[in-house]
């Protein structure tokens, strides 16, 4: 009796230490490979900012491989990435109020889904599943949009998010010869 005692003590304290030290050193590991970066853009009644972590593509097939077909993708590595609006805009014709959202794809050949939902996990995966499985609450999800599929002839090494500013404003995602962007307005 008592050896179990000592053990669950042990093995309570290896867990606590842990959650207070050792989470944030695999946290810092991981950003090494897959870099925090940010885009924003601010004109015309709009201020808008996402947070991600940009993996690299390294010599991998990223599409259909690293990252599978019509699957939950938590787009980016490390937490999930973050769409911030201070005004009410509209994403791919549909109407986003204020907010912050974790922002989740689901990459097709053709066409991705974007999806904003509005609960921020603490990681994008689950750490038993190996990465594969997300840790997004579909019944949170507050908007998704179909975007269809560009082929870029220059493979592009670090997954981007940026915002394009053509006819009007794009939230472009690009990632090997892959691009999606979905259109924004007031």
């Amino acid at each position: 009796m008592k050896f179990i005692k000592w053990l669950l003590i042990v093995l309570s304290v290896l867990v606590l230490a842990f959650f207070l030290g050792g989470k944030s050193f695999l946290r810092e590991q991981t950003k090494k490979n897959s870099p925090e970066k940010s885009a924003t853009y601010s004109k015309n009644g709009m201020n808008l900012n996402v947070q991600y972590s940009s993996p690299f593509k390294k010599d991998r097939v990223i599409f259909g491989e690293l990252v599978p077909y019509n699957t939950v993708w938590r787009t980016g590595a490390n937490e999930p990435t973050t769409f911030s609006t201070d005004t009410k805009i509209h994403l791919g014709g549909k109407s986003l109020a204020a907010g912050r959202y974790s922002v989740w794809t689901i990459p097709g050949k053709q066409n991705w889904n974007i999806i904003l939902n509005s609960e921020i996990p603490d990681w994008g995966v689950t750490i038993l599943s190996g990465g594969k499985e997300t840790t997004r609450n579909p019944d949170t999800d507050v908007l998704e949009v179909t975007v269809p599929v560009q082929e870029i002839p220059t493979p592009i090494e670090s997954f981007t998010i940026n915002f394009e500013e053509k006819e009007q404003l794009y939230l472009s995602l690009a990632w090997d010869s892959t691009k999606v962007s979905v259109p924004i307005n007031n």
